[in-house]
């Protein structure tokens, strides 16, 4: 069973890494991997009650981050709408695309940490659709935001999933993985950063044409619905903090309340006026297919969780390597393939507190390694595989032209880790 599991899980994640030369859509692909995986492992387990619960326990998270995307690409449509990211394109002056990068960059990495890297990438990449007309130089920026992203949300407990999970199970505090972590996670920008603004040198940006079909929107209209989504989006992290409920029920309650503030808003204009600016009309604009993928790619890693693939992996990494510092980075470079949520879970549950206490040097490492590791495949974070969606991002493009850069910068920040750590102690 193990072995077709496996097998099952590389063919589909071919598949989907060779989405262009097949011309088969990777969400068709993320949904019958994750039918098959589940199918096999139903079969294979014979105890229903067992592989229903996982079931249920697998789609309850899995729709806790389908849920936070639905309601973050809503709010970010009906900013649009409204020509709200006006408010900050009209403050950008330099026509300078190796400027530009390295200011996309640095907001990118200090939002993400207060917003998280999920919600940063989307905002991010609905900024510079705003600012770069062609598309090939949007390819470049909408990767270094997943990198900036990723590398934000690692030095923070609510910047990613994965640090938020150790805050919560006691392996880290907060001030401690922020003065351990942020240097690490800023050369991790820096490197590819580098990397990304030589090949931007001597470019110009070409703005995109304006579209004169917002003339319904008054200047009050726009600031409104821009800083309330945006202020939605930033409560979220307070609203987990205060009431304990999962991020999604704080971004659904904020896409409540700019819904009806939209209604009233707009509720005396004419219906066509009206329509285009309504919550109903950007819920039909967002990228379903990407959310489908979502879905499906999930799903599957939560089989290979399930079916016990991650923890002997886990474990066959503890016998052969033995080194706790190289496992680790192992691990990083594995959550490039593998979604590192089911990762940092299987190692929460290797080492237990009465061995390795809060705030030591393999909690606040696998912090920096996991949520940074992603960034070298795109479809390794929740935040590649949204920029994947909204930017329709090739695997192959962005393993040929990031994953060098973002390696370097990936490994660059654990050899600082490591030193700084040796150095402290």
């Amino acid at each position: 069973m193990l072995i077709a599991i496996a097998a099952i899980f590389v063919l589909a994640y071919a598949a989907i890494a060779l989405e262009h030369p097949l011309r088969v859509n990777k969400s068709a692909t993320a949904l019958l991997g994750a039918g098959l995986l589940w199918t096999i492992y139903a079969v294979a387990t014979g105890d229903h009650a067992l592989v229903s619960r996982q079931l249920d326990e697998s789609v309850g998270s899995t729709a806790q981050i389908v849920f936070f995307l639905i309601g973050a690409m809503t709010i970010v449509e009906v900013i649009d709408a409204h020509d709200g990211f006006e408010v900050i394109t009209s403050l950008i002056r330099t026509t300078r695309q190796v400027t530009l990068i390295w200011l996309i960059g640095f907001v990118t990495f200090f939002l993400s940490a207060i917003l998280d890297n999920l919600t940063t990438t989307i905002v991010m990449i609905s900024l510079i659709q705003k600012l770069i007309a062609r598309r090939d130089d949007r390819l470049l920026f909408a990767s270094l935001i997943v990198i900036a992203a990723n590398a934000g949300g690692a030095w923070t407990v609510i910047g990613d999933v994965t640090t938020t999970m150790l805050w919560i199970g006691g392996q880290i505090s907060p001030l401690k993985i922020m003065s351990a972590v942020f240097l690490p996670s800023l050369l991790n920008l820096l490197v590819p950063l580098a990397f990304i603004s030589f090949s931007l040198r001597g470019k110009t940006i070409a703005p995109p044409p304006k579209d004169n079909g917002l003339l319904a929107v008054d200047r009050f209209e726009r600031n409104l619905m821009f800083y309330l989504g945006l202020g939605t989006l930033i409560a979220v992290p307070a609203f987990k903090a205060v009431t304990h409920l999962a991020p999604f029920m704080g971004i659904l309650f904020g896409l409540g309340v700019l819904w009806l503030v939209g209604e009233i808003v707009h509720r005396h204009k004419e219906e066509h006026v009206r329509q285009p600016l309504t919550l109903v009309h950007a819920l039909a604009r967002i990228d379903m297919s990407s959310i489908v993928f979502f879905v499906g790619i999930l799903l599957a890693v939560a089989c290979l969780e399930h079916a016990g693939l991650l923890s002997m992996l886990a474990r066959w990494l503890e016998t052969a390597i033995g080194r706790q510092d190289v496992i680790v980075i192992v691990l990083g470079l594995l959550s490039a393939v593998i979604d590192n949520v089911p990762l940092v879970a299987a190692t929460m549950g290797m080492y237990d507190l009465a061995h390795y206490p809060p705030d030591s040097f393999i909690w606040e490492f696998i912090a920096y390694c996991a949520g940074t590791g992603g960034s070298i495949l795109i479809i390794g974070s929740a935040a590649g595989v949204a920029a994947m969606g909204l930017e329709r991002i090739e695997f192959l493009w962005y393993a040929r032209r990031i994953a060098g850069p973002a390696l370097a910068g990936y490994l660059a920040g654990a050899v600082v880790y490591i030193a700084q750590h040796a150095a402290l102690h």
